[in-house]
């Protein structure tokens, strides 16, 4: 589709693969990109030929997360940045571009797959999970620091739903990196494959999902999810995405924005809470 800048789609046969393609900022992501992503499920949900949606990454990571440099900077649209200046503000703009995109990718109907190589972080963790499968590349990690740096975790805490409770806390509080091959004994993905037969194995993977008729695939993906749903997966969402935003709004916080604004680039930021 020519009218996206910030992603790819492609539909081959059954086959529909999204791809992030902002490779020269790790596919960080911004409204943009976010939006794109939000219309390229609503046309793959109008496909009735397309049974399962890889979400791939273009380039060398997959995602390094929210675009850290365009949420305190001034590139994102006029709308969404005059809007996060008030808590009320900033709660919409989350909720929807966030909590709520991400949620609709997880309850999509029909199946999904990340395709995950390199680096995964943070709200690119976030994104991965909401798909149905995840097949990594053995050059991939998963990490999340934004603990470090004042914020509680990011909008969906997936973490204690991808691992054992122990891990979730170790992966968060220490800001571990996970390699691909600690993901998959965790539980959080799949399979793990060398990086150049990453692209292959997941298309393999979603030709044989592709052969359950749509609608059985749809009706056992939704039973599935509803388990979850009973287990209080939801419910522990939407009470981490409150408890994110009045961390959002101490003391703690907002001293550390007013730094982080103060700063010459979000590189240094970073420097900042790396392990010496």
């Amino acid at each position: 589709m020519s009218d996206f800048q910030a992603i790819t789609y492609e539909v081959d046969g059954a086959i529909c693969t999204i791809t992030l393609d902002r490779p020269d900022v790790a596919n960080a992501q911004d409204t943009r990109m976010i939006d794109e992503l939000d219309a390229a499920f609503d046309i793959a949900d109008a496909d009735d030929d397309v049974r399962v949606v890889i979400l791939a990454g273009n380039g060398k990571h997959w995602s390094a997360g929210h675009d850290l440099k365009a949420l305190v900077g001034d590139t994102e649209p006029d709308e969404w940045r005059l809007m996060r200046k008030t808590p009320e503000g900033k709660w919409f703009h989350e909720k929807t571009m966030y909590f709520d995109r991400c949620l609709r990718i997880r309850d999509f109907r029909k199946p999904t797959i990340a395709q995950v190589q390199g680096k995964c972080i943070a709200a690119g963790v976030m994104l991965a999970c909401m798909c149905d499968l995840i097949v990594a590349s053995d050059d991939a990690s998963f990490s999340n620091p934004v603990l470090r740096m004042t914020g509680a975790g990011v909008e969906l805490l997936v973490e204690p739903w991808e691992m054992p409770a122990r891990k979730a806390k170790e992966f968060l509080l220490a800001a571990e990196t996970f390699s691909a091959d600690d993901a998959e004994r965790l539980g959080m993905v799949n399979r793990v494959v060398p990086r150049n037969d990453l692209a292959t194995t997941t298309r393999e993977l979603a030709d044989r999902i592709a052969l359950v008729p749509p609608a059985t695939a749809q009706v056992v993906k939704r039973s599935i999810n509803k388990t979850l749903d009973l287990q209080g997966q939801r419910d522990a969402y939407d009470y981490h995405f409150q408890a994110h935003h009045w961390m959002h709004n101490t003391a703690t916080a907002l001293d550390a924005l007013e730094a982080r604004q103060a700063k010459g680039s979000m590189k240094e930021v970073f420097a900042e809470h790396r392990d010496e």
